[in-house]
């Protein structure tokens, strides 16, 4: 977190000063203004610190700041600085939302004992607020990023750790694993949510005109060339810009992206001068980049600077189980999208997705799921091989059906690897204790196949 600061305002100089030099002698950093108004250009909500002020003030006063304080930002501390024996004003104080009140003359060590109080208070609901955006963070990425497999658990986990920095991101995943998803859920759960949010496919685009679409263009930068164009970069300021199939990007262009990401600053096609940008760059691929790099198709240099905060996105062969909870979400959304019930899956449906090898990913199953919610006929769960009794039977719920599934992956991973949990807990990557648990509670420690040691 932020070291927190406190902010003093009064207008009397030698007060003022007297006050800076007793904080900072505390080891504690300290601002001094004025006045009210200039207190208030200085804050804003979430300010990481507190606010001394003197009750008589030039224009504003202090109950009129504390007030603005209350409004604006109702958990910041602020401690009144009081005439001797003005009892009312501090009880007035007091009243408006002030933490505390110290009166004059008071020794450089009640001030620094107050505002240390009042700074741990801050520390504490600062701290608490930063948990409940990250809660609600962690619940929001779970519904646009659905799943309970390692695999996307960690994809959410790292979400949830840098989409409030500013560092630039490359995603990496097969075509229609979700990596817009993943850039849009960067872009809403970052500070940068207010502000664009700005995609651009960098394939099947001519390289001149990728070169206007990115950069921009000044009047008569080329044929055609009539006014200024803003380019995505600029467009994309204080948000996110999302460069899809990064890898086709012509390497004279890689160039000036790696110049934008070093400098923050962008140059229009046929102007002389540079604007300064301030987007993060999410880039998107479903080549491998270095190899790229090594063979001399992409910069090596671009492909370290976007891979410092590097994002694998799992194909779903490889994260079946987070089918079932995905078509549900999805025949949801289309059920609303349509106007139409929502029909559900059979057994049978469900056990032919899962089956699937889905070349197409979430992508395809989310068209699977406009298929079946239209009614419209779909090969992936074409029921012409099913017994009609067996589709008859009451379909089970979505956590048995999971549980099912859960226990023919075990059971395969333990006949597999001849009962042993700990090298089928590692090909499951899974903790050994997870798997042992679930060998329990699907009764599988009694299959003589299982090494019963490898469970205590």
């Amino acid at each position: 977190m932020t070291e927190l600061s406190v902010l003093v305002v009064e207008d009397d100089p030698h007060m003022r000063l007297g006050c800076v030099q007793a904080i900072q002698l505390a080891g504690i950093q300290v601002q001094a203004v004025d006045s009210a108004e200039a207190a208030i250009a200085a804050l804003h909500p979430g300010f990481p610190g507190v606010v001394v002020t003197d009750m008589r003030l030039p224009g504003k006063d202090g109950l009129e700041l504390i007030r603005w304080c209350r409004t604006h930002d109702a958990d910041l501390p602020v401690v009144m600085i009081t005439g001797h024996g003005d009892v009312g004003l501090a009880v007035e104080a007091m009243r408006s939302g002030a933490y505390d009140f110290i009166p004059k003359p008071f020794s450089r060590e009640a001030l620094v004992e107050v505002v240390r109080r009042a700074l741990e208070k801050r520390s504490l609901t600062l701290e608490v607020e930063k948990l409940r955006r990250t809660l609600a963070s962690r619940a929001s990425l779970e519904s646009q990023l659905v799943g309970v497999s390692p695999q996307i658990q960690r994809v959410r986990a790292l979400l949830a750790d840098i989409a409030d920095s500013p560092v630039d991101v490359l995603v990496h995943g097969e075509t229609g694993t979700g990596k817009e998803v993943v850039a849009q859920a960067l872009h809403t759960h970052s500070k940068r949510h207010n502000a664009p949010f700005v995609a651009l496919n960098c394939g099947g685009m001519p390289d001149n005109l990728l070169d206007s679409e990115l950069f921009g263009h000044e009047p008569g930068a080329f044929t055609g060339a009539q006014k200024r164009r803003i380019g995505r970069i600029e467009h994309a300021d204080k948000g996110t810009l999302f460069l899809d199939e990064l890898e086709t990007m012509p390497m004279a262009m890689q160039i000036k992206l790696l110049r934008v990401l070093q400098e923050r600053r962008v140059q229009r096609l046929g102007s002389n001068e540079q604007t300064e940008v301030d987007v993060r760059i999410v880039a998107a691929t479903k080549e491998n980049l270095l190899l790229h790099a090594k063979g001399g198709h992409f910069r090596l240099d671009l492909y370290y600077r976007l891979n410092i905060a590097a994002i694998e996105l799992p194909p779903l062969r490889e994260r079946r189980e987070d089918i079932p909870l995905l078509m549900e979400h999805f025949m949801l959304l289309a059920a609303s999208r349509y106007a139409r019930p929502n029909p559900g899956v059979t057994p049978h449906q469900l056990r032919l997705l899962l089956s699937h090898e889905w070349p197409g990913n979430v992508r395809e199953l989310r068209n699977v799921a406009d298929c079946l919610v239209l009614g419209i006929p779909c090969a992936v769960v074409e029921t012409t091989a099913a017994s009609p009794a067996a589709d008859d039977a009451p379909a089970p719920s979505l956590p048995e059906m999971v549980e099912r599934y859960e226990r023919e992956l075990i059971v395969a991973e333990l006949d597999k690897h001849k009962g042993n949990v700990a090298h089928s807990a590692r090909a499951l990557r899974i903790p050994k204790t997870t798997l042992a648990d679930k060998v329990r509670k699907y009764g599988l420690a009694q299959a003589p196949a299982v090494e019963g040691s490898l469970l205590d």
